[in-house]
Formats: structure tokens, sequence, C-alpha cells
């Protein structure tokens, strides 16, 4: 069946993953369907209140710590009515793997510093992960790191391989504070917040008599 011409296409949201040394993109991670809402958090960085400056009180030492939760949901039933091969093998087992990967360290760099520690070495160096970028649509692209997962598994094929399932995330926005300016992630940062400022400078402002006051 063809769909109807004028239906719009349908965006996506989804993760990105970037090497965080060059900006190439390592991989890409739609979700199967949009979340149905997004949650988002501000924690205001603002100077101490036992600053003793009133002024103070007025100012910002940076941009806020902004939180993010999504929950999204993962069906293989289409495919596995369509005979998809990895999806009858393997129900969800592919890309619930490829989402813990982001926050899971590799086995290799584990047996490496097992290796290391075997032969003496007292400081282990912390494994690096890709750069994690949350995409909402063009206007949310937006570096994060993830702080909360889980996965409840709902529904499984005959051989207890997971066919329904649904991913919560938790993820903290990471500013030029945490990534530099130099950096990819600091630009996709800046851009992200640019964009909020467009938006801001659209909105139409309202006035005193709105308020049912004659002024301030």
């Amino acid at each position: 069946m063809s769909t109807f011409p004028g239906s719009p296409r349908l965006l996506k949201g989804g993760i990105a993953l970037l090497d965080p040394s060059n900006g190439s993109v390592q991989q890409i991670l739609p979700l199967q369907y949009n979340p149905d809402s997004l949650t988002r958090s501000l924690k205001i960085k603002g100077v101490g209140a036992d600053s003793g400056d009133h002024i103070e009180a007025l100012r910002l030492i940076g941009p806020p710590t902004e939180t993010l939760k999504v929950e999204a949901e993962i069906d293989a039933t289409d495919k596995l009515e369509t005979g998809d091969s990895q999806a009858t093998q393997n129900g969800l087992h592919a890309i619930l793997a490829a989402l813990e990967m982001m926050v899971h360290p590799s086995s290799a760099h584990l047996l490496a510093n097992n290796a290391l520690a075997s032969g003496g070495t007292l400081e282990i160096i912390p494994a690096s992960t890709a750069l994690t970028v949350f995409i909402f649509g063009p206007r949310r692209i937006v570096p994060v790191r993830i702080t909360e997962f889980s996965i409840t598994e709902e529904a499984f094929d005959p051989n207890l391989n997971p066919i329904r399932a649904k991913v919560s995330l938790g993820m903290t926005v990471l500013t030029v504070d945490d990534l530099g300016f130099d950096q990819k992630g600091g630009g996709l940062f800046l851009a992200y917040l640019q964009s909020k400022e467009q938006f801001a400078a659209q909105n139409q402002a309202g006035t005193a008599g709105t308020l049912g006051i004659g002024g301030i």
C-alpha cells in the first residue's frame, strides 16, 4: 500500500556517538518510536547567597545544569511478522546491546587494564568513551553524559529473547564548562544555546496591563 503523498515525514529522535578527538560519527542509534514526553530540568549556577554582596545575587557563573529524561519503546513484533532474520534469531538483543555499550568499557580495555595491574602498574587510566549526542529534532542536538539507564523487558519469544522493551534514559547536558570551546562537543552546546536565544527573540512579550498592573 502506498503512503499518502501529503503525509509529513516523521523525524526520529536518537543518539549519535562521536569520536571525542576529531568529532567523526562512529554510530547513530535512532529510536524506533519517539518518546511521548521529554522531561527537562535546569539547576541554576548562581553566585552563592553567602557572598555578602547583594549585586552578586544577580550574577550567573555559567550555564545551568540541564538534565533530560526520556522513555522509549522498542518492539520487534513487526520484524517478526515479516520474517526478519535478526529479529527471529535474537529478538531485541542487538539494539539493546548497542545502547548498553554506551555505558560499558570494552572488554579489550578491561583486559588491558588487568594486564597492566598484573604487571605492577599503580595508576590505571579510566576508559575513554565516545562523545554521546542526544538528537531530538534539528534544533535540539546536544552533547550529553548518560547518568541513568534502565531497561524493562516486557515480552519474550519462545527462546527467551526480548521482543518488547522500554528503555529509560537520564542524561546531563555537557556544556562548554565541561568540554571547552575548542572541542566538537563544546561547539554543539553553543549551537544548542544559540538556538534557544533565537527562539527567545521570537517570543511576543506581554505588557504590564496583561498582569493587571499599571507598571513595576
